[in-house]
């Protein structure tokens, strides 16, 4: 199948300008002036943005809670009809079993034929025993050059203790393995719950209050001297407040090869969310929690120069209705995360580019690039080059409308957006080269996605 787009302004990380793209064979043949091929779909572009597929870094479609999983792959048709064509997954280590074999078991169970976006995995090391840690370097061999430690979520089989992440830290970076890190004192996010718990603080807004900005910020600073110490580079995933964001940026700008992310949610909604009444409140109780608006500005500047390079989804598909009431009468059973993958590049463009913050070069950046090359996948995704994978997006800046469930495929029962002014849509998606996506409605097939698997050392081992 030959598809060719025609007229559109193409936007790139680094440039902007009017040409046709030419896709043959799930990749891009040609790009130039008035390009005619015998044979292939037109495509009018006219009028419109030309964008390389999103690759979203941070999902989660195999999440558990107090016993509450999240929608999985069966789902993932929402990412693709948000303009996002590569999904990255945690999947946690089995414990007692590799870390290799967690993902190649997790893989054929749950995301092979089933998949509607192309997909790659980062592990999360559960069980650091030091044959595990001898292990890591395989990860680069399978294609996995990515693992993520919790330091939140004290008591759970996925917390890691500071010897864990030193040791991951130094094993890793000898293969070119990037070291994702969860931010969060676990100890001191548990005493805060249980003195609120105490006073009769229970619901949702309890979350806010036991996670401060200096819980976030304490831990981020220890680990980044964890990875001073292993003389590593070190990611902090979900960046949501200025204070940790304050780290990093002393850190990267003395050369210590620290960067992070931030997530679409942190950009736009604020704690007040959660002291919305009937319980509408436990719809926005993610890790770490919603800040105030004041935040904002400095995570839009933490992007511009260079401490964030990426803005992912954390999407984390819990219903509110039978699964975030666990936690109506204590909000520490309340499942964290919320859905997002499907409005992620809508809500950068809203809020990002249309409201001055950003321009289109660093949204393409932050919402395809960047996630490519941070990953290992930027020999084939995330750029709109000749000889890369035909993942575009043809994205109509007029449209005007409202953030809604109505529509939505990501299979949760609530919008974290909803309500919220939407400037500009997807219009037209091709994965590697196949409509997917046309007239703004989902047209693929279960399956449809498939493995791309990473290199080592990506960002993290080339910028400082």
């Amino acid at each position: 199948m030959k598809n060719l787009i025609k007229g559109g302004t193409i936007v790139t990380a680094s440039n902007e300008y009017t040409a046709d793209i030419l896709m043959e064979d799930g990749r891009i043949s040609a790009i130039g002036k008035d390009l005619e091929c015998a044979g292939a779909q037109v495509y009018d572009a006219s009028g419109k943005y030309v964008l390389p597929g999103g690759v979203d870094q941070h999902v989660h479609f195999s999440f558990e809670f107090n016993g509450a999983k999240v929608r999985g792959f069966e789902t993932s048709d929402a990412a693709v009809a948000g303009g996002t064509t590569t999904v990255i997954e945690f999947v946690n280590q089995v414990r007692g079993k590799g870390l290799v074999d967690s993902i190649e078991d997790y893989r054929r169970e749950n995301a092979e034929n089933v998949a509607m976006a192309d997909y790659s995995f980062h592990i999360v090391m559960t069980d650091p025993r030091e044959e595990v840690i001898e292990e890591i370097p395989s990860l680069v061999e399978a294609g996995y050059p990515t693992m993520k430690l919790f330091m939140a979520y004290k008591g759970m089989f996925f917390h890691a203790d500071d010897d864990a992440i030193l040791k991951a830290l130094k094993k890793g970076k000898e293969a070119g393995i990037t070291v994702m890190v969860h931010a969060e004192n676990a100890d001191m996010i548990d005493v805060l719950q249980k003195e609120l718990i105490a006073k009769g603080q229970t619901g949702p807004y309890g979350h806010v209050l036991s996670r401060p900005p200096v819980v976030e910020a304490e831990a981020t600073r220890r680990a980044i001297y964890l990875a001073q110490l292993a003389d590593a580079p070190l990611y902090i995933v979900h960046v949501s407040c200025r204070e940790a964001l304050e780290e990093i940026a002393r850190a990267y700008d003395s050369g210590q090869p620290v960067m992070g992310e931030t997530c679409s949610h942190y950009l736009t909604l604020d704690e007040s969310n959660l002291a919305k009444p009937d319980f509408e409140g436990g719809k926005y109780v993610c890790s770490p929690a919603l800040r105030t608006q004041d935040h904002f500005e400095d995570l839009w500047k933490g992007i511009n120069n260079g401490w964030l390079n990426a803005v992912s989804s954390d999407h984390c598909g819990f219903d509110w209705k039978d699964q975030k009431h666990m936690g109506e009468d204590d909000f520490r059973n309340i499942p964290n995360g919320a859905p997002g993958l499907e409005n992620r590049l809508q809500v950068l463009w809203t809020y990002g580019v249309e409201a001055g913050k950003i321009t289109r070069q660093k949204l393409v950046d932050i919402y395809a690039s960047a996630p490519a090359r941070n990953n290992g996948l930027d020999y084939c995704k995330g750029y709109i080059e000749v000889g890369y994978d035909a993942d575009v997006v043809i994205y109509d800046p007029e449209y005007r409308g409202v953030f809604s469930n109505e529509k939505s495929r990501h299979g949760v029962d609530y919008c974290a957006y909803e309500g919220m002014e939407q400037k500009g849509k997807v219009d037209t998606v091709f994965l590697r080269g196949n409509v997917v996506v046309k007239d703004g409605e989902y047209c693929g097939n279960k399956g449809d996605g498939r493995l791309v698997k990473g290199k080592p050392y990506g960002t993290m081992y080339k910028e400082r």
